[in-house]
């Protein structure tokens, strides 16, 4: 079994039921399970473009999956969910990123572990580091909160302590 860090998503529609929405379907899909569940965040979407402010958590599972069938998995949940291909950088019912899968490199056309930006974004890393405090770079064998410092500008809310959301279910 992999131990993978999964990143959701929503700045479209019912944002939290959108990430709760997803977070059933993970627990409801053969050869997945949740370990730990983030709190919820709300930040500014990055980029430049207007949108909608997003919603943002943090899953560890543990799967049986190879990444890329993982990746098949979670893209098939954001179908499930309304959507659309290429809204790269557009307001989506969700978005599921794969963050970390154990210690694994890849860079192929369609899919990059660690993720690409995951040192840049502190409403992945503030998450993250909430259920895993020690998690690494695999790349750079770097603890992932030496970055925080970096990030501090980037404005991330608690919007709901995991106690809140995630235990009353």
């Amino acid at each position: 079994m992999a131990d993978v860090f999964l990143g959701l998503g929503a700045n479209e529609g019912d944002r939290e039921s959108n990430i709760k929405m997803a977070i059933d379907l993970l627990k409801h899909s053969a050869g997945i399970s949740i370990i730990s569940i983030s709190s919820i965040y709300e930040t500014t979407a990055l980029g430049g473009s207007k949108q909608p402010d997003f919603l943002n958590c943090v899953v560890r599972v543990n799967t049986k999956h190879k990444p890329h069938v993982l990746l098949k998995a979670v893209k098939s949940i954001e179908e499930t969910l309304g959507r659309q291909p290429n809204t790269h950088m557009q307001p989506r019912p969700i978005d599921i990123d794969i963050l970390l899968y154990d210690d694994i490199d890849i860079h192929s056309e369609d899919l990059r572990i660690p993720h690409s930006r995951l040192a840049q974004r502190r409403f992945v890393l503030e998450p993250l580091l909430e259920i895993e405090p020690d998690a690494i770079d695999p790349v750079s064998s770097t603890p992932l909160a030496n970055y925080m410092d970096e990030l501090k500008s980037q404005e991330v809310t608690k919007f709901k302590d995991k106690s809140e959301v995630w235990n009353a279910r």
